[in-house]
């Protein structure tokens, strides 16, 4: 079995600015996304990193293409697993679309590796991180689940 894709496809009632928004500024990030926030300059070549509550960075990469509110490409390396870091650098991709009083999101994760242990294991993460920014967005509040760092990691 070939793991190294995951494509994940919501409707979020919000606008392309907020969720946006949400996908980028620290002060949203970590109340859906496990209590990290990114760090970057948010232009092209810039850094990319996300930093866990207790400050150790575990993901690390570069923006390649950023188009806001439309689309952001950034490449992507797990640092606290190993194994998952030996598999050197994914692609995240979002993408962003107006549809009526929704935004499609579009969310795809890539390697050039066969059998990816990242992607096997970004494929259970990314669904409850993008089901609690959308329940944050249109309720005002997170999925329990995604607020705090899993305990042990």
């Amino acid at each position: 079995m070939n793991n190294s894709r995951f494509v994940c496809v919501t409707y979020i009632r919000t606008t392309p600015e907020k969720l946006w928004q949400a996908l980028t500024k620290p002060e949203f990030t970590r109340q859906f996304w496990c209590a990290t926030w990114q760090e970057s300059e948010w232009k092209p070549g810039s850094r990319w990193q996300i930093m866990t509550p207790d400050e150790r960075v575990a993901d690390t990469g570069e923006v390649i293409e950023i188009d806001p509110p439309r689309r952001l490409v950034v490449t992507w390396r797990h640092e606290l697993n190993a194994e998952m870091r030996g598999e050197g650098f994914s692609r995240l991709t979002y993408e962003l679309e107006r549809v009526g009083t929704s935004v499609k999101l579009t969310l795809i994760h890539e390697i050039d590796l066969a059998d990816s242990k990242l992607i096997e294991a970004v494929s259970t993460g990314w669904p409850m991180i993008i089901s609690s920014l959308k329940s944050l967005l249109e309720t005002g509040e997170p999925l329990e689940e995604s607020r705090h760092w899993p305990k042990g990691v």
